[in-house]
C-alpha cells in the first residue's frame, strides 16, 4: 500500500501550511501542498486533526469528485482531503493544492484541481496511508 506523509512546515492565526511528501520511506518527493486550519484542541470544523498514521479511503463525493477520507481520526469524522483555497474552504479538512499564494492579507493554496488530479493519478482509487509527523505545529 502507498505510503504519503504530510509534513507540517509553517502555520498562522489563520492555517496550517504543509508538503506532501511520496512514499517518505521511498522516492521522497514532495508533490503538492496544503492548507489546514490552525489547532485549535482537535475541536470539530475548527482545528487541523492530530498528528498521525490513518488510512485514507477513496470515495466519490457529489461535488467535488474523487476525495479521500480518513479513518479513525480521534474524536472526528468526515475529514476528508480535497480541493479548496482557503479558510473558508475547508470545515477541519485539508486541502491540496500546487502552490502557496496569498489572497488578500492570508495564505492559500493555489491550483488546487491540478494538485488534487496529480494525487489521483498517483494514487488511484485504492486507500493508501497517511502519515501526519508530529510536530509544535499541531499535536
Amino acid at each position: 500500500m502507498k505510503t504519503i506523509m504530510l509534513k507540517r512546515v509553517a502555520y498562522n492565526e489563520k492555517g496550517t501550511f504543509g508538503v506532501l511528501i511520496d512514499e517518505p520511506y521511498g522516492h521522497n518527493i514532495p508533490f503538492a501542498v496544503t492548507y489546514e486550519l490552525p489547532w485549535r484542541d482537535n475541536q470539530r470544523n475548527i482545528s487541523c486533526i492530530p498528528s498521525g498514521k490513518y488510512l485514507c479511503l477513496p470515495k466519490d463525493h457529489a461535488d467535488r469528485g474523487l476525495i479521500y477520507e480518513l479513518q479513525n481520526v480521534p474524536e472526528r469524522t468526515f475529514i476528508q482531503i480535497h480541493i479548496g483555497n482557503e479558510e473558508e474552504d475547508t470545515a477541519g479538512c485539508i486541502l491540496i493544492g500546487e502552490r502557496f499564494e496569498p489572497i488578500g492579507k492570508d495564505l492559500a493554496v493555489w491550483y488546487s484541481k491540478v494538485a488534487m488530479d496529480e494525487m489521483r493519478v498517483m494514487v488511484g482509487f485504492k486507500q493508501f496511508t497517511l502519515i501526519i509527523e508530529p510536530g509544535r505545529i499541531c499535536q
